[in-house]
């Protein structure tokens, strides 16, 4: 499960595939986005259950009772973008250890829900099984503790929690919210210490306007993409602000601008970064990302899949 039951694919790369077809088959293209996905393999089970145990380990060797992690899920290297979809792990969620609290489109629904969901979940809801990433963020004690108050605390996670659902939400909107949105929000609760109220996500925005957040820019670089983005039906236009729709542009929050935010205002975070492949699991400790295609450089722990 990810963003939208499909991630960041239903806006960047499904538009694509709408304008490629036309915009008279958009609705029907599109509706495959909240279909179940295709039955996993029991090799590809094993190989996701172990990275997902590599992953658990990493963080049950941190010390740490709190993780910002993000995965990534369909390449969105076009956009600059490795990873789609972030959350909280929390060592003492009342769902198991280290699930991810999270915010989710829940499609039968038609709604945004938050959702705990155990890391195994978590890592298997990539889009493919063959290879993926994830992130793994850890805090100085003080910054985590206070994200760790604020995510816990269940009456404030739901005043975050926006009413309609957009994965291309503009970063400083109230009228949509995406996946990645709801965890900046969330680090503007718990640092700014802002108090749970009805006003609470323009509290969030402002502070974060005013700490010099920046969301992450997606260049689309035509302007037929902007035409089918408008007939996707998770994807919205009307809340992004004129000058940006003219530069065919998106300023969005992502796992790559919560990360850099995260870094900025703690220059002590640690991070660390998993992969796998059907042959291996590369595990990084720093900020140097790992080399596309999950190569492993000097330093880095390899763990090879049998």
């Amino acid at each position: 499960m990810s963003c939208t039951g499909a991630g960041l694919r239903a806006q960047l790369l499904g538009a694509a595939l709408v304008g490629a077809m036309g915009a008279a088959d958009a609705a029907s293209t599109s509706q495959h986005y909240c279909d179940r996905d295709a039955p996993l393999t029991a090799r590809q089970q094993d190989r996701l259950l172990r990275f997902a145990a590599a992953v658990r380990d990493e963080l049950d060797a941190s010390n740490h009772a709190l993780a910002l992690i993000a995965r990534s899920g369909l390449d969105l290297s076009r956009f600059d973008q490795r990873y789609s979809h972030a959350g909280v792990s929390l060592q003492l969620s009342s769902n198991s250890p280290w699930s991810v609290r999270q915010l989710y489109y829940a499609c039968d629904e038609q709604r945004p829900r938050l959702f705990d969901q155990g890391l195994a979940g978590f890592v298997f809801g990539g889009d493919n099984p063959a290879s993926g990433f994830v992130s793994i963020v850890l805090l100085p004690p003080a910054p985590a503790r206070a994200l760790e108050r604020a995510a816990l605390d269940n009456a404030g996670v739901l005043q975050l929690l926006g009413a309609s659902y957009s994965a291309n939400a503009y970063a400083f909107g109230l009228r949509y919210q995406n996946c990645n949105q709801w965890v900046a929000e969330l680090l503007a609760t718990a640092w700014g210490g802002l108090a749970a109220s009805p006003g609470l996500r323009a509290q969030a925005q402002q502070w974060l306007q005013a700490q010099h957040y920046a969301p992450s820019v997606i260049e689309l670089g035509s302007h037929w993409l902007m035409f089918a983005a408008g007939f996707m039906p998770w994807v919205h236009l009307d809340d992004h602000p004129e000058a940006d729709r003219l530069a065919l542009r998106f300023r969005i929050s992502m796992p790559a601008s919560i990360e850099a935010f995260a870094r900025q205002r703690e220059p002590d975070a640690r991070r660390v970064e998993l992969c796998h492949t059907e042959q291996h699991i590369v595990v990084r400790h720093g900020w140097t990302p790992i080399d596309a295609g999950c190569v492993p450089g000097a330093g880095d722990r390899v763990i090879t899949f049998d």
